[in-house]
């Protein structure tokens, strides 16, 4: 099992360590995120869980993790968030989005769900 608390940590301090050097841009994907992120045409529940998927898709283990927590933090559910990540795998990925769901979104899923009950 990954240790996806350290990942989360990880990227989140090293996004913190980037400002630091290049806070311009750093503070221009932060704005971006704020504006994309949040209620509005459609939940920002809705919005996680598309980043999920789109996490899942892309095999990026910082992408899953970070949305994985913030898609319960915004009220979704563990099965919500296993069939966003298998409208990747069966839609657009196949083999290796199922096996990043297999590995790290497994593990985020299984390590974060607690924290939101």
């Amino acid at each position: 099992m990954q240790d996806v608390r350290k990942i989360l940590k990880d990227f989140t301090d090293g996004v913190g360590g980037l400002s630091n050097s290049n806070g311009q841009v750093i503070k221009a994907f932060m704005d971006l995120q704020g504006a994309t992120y949040g209620d509005s045409a459609i939940s920002n529940k809705c919005k996680e869980l598309i980043s999920v998927a789109i996490g899942v898709y892309n095999r990026c283990q910082y992408c899953i993790v970070f949305h994985v927590f913030k898609a319960y933090e915004a009220g979704a559910t563990r099965e919500e968030i296993l069939d966003a990540a298998m409208v990747a795998a069966g839609g657009f990925g196949a083999g290796p989005s199922i096996a990043y769901s297999a590995t790290t979104l497994l593990d985020a899923v299984n390590e974060f769900e607690n924290d939101f009950k």
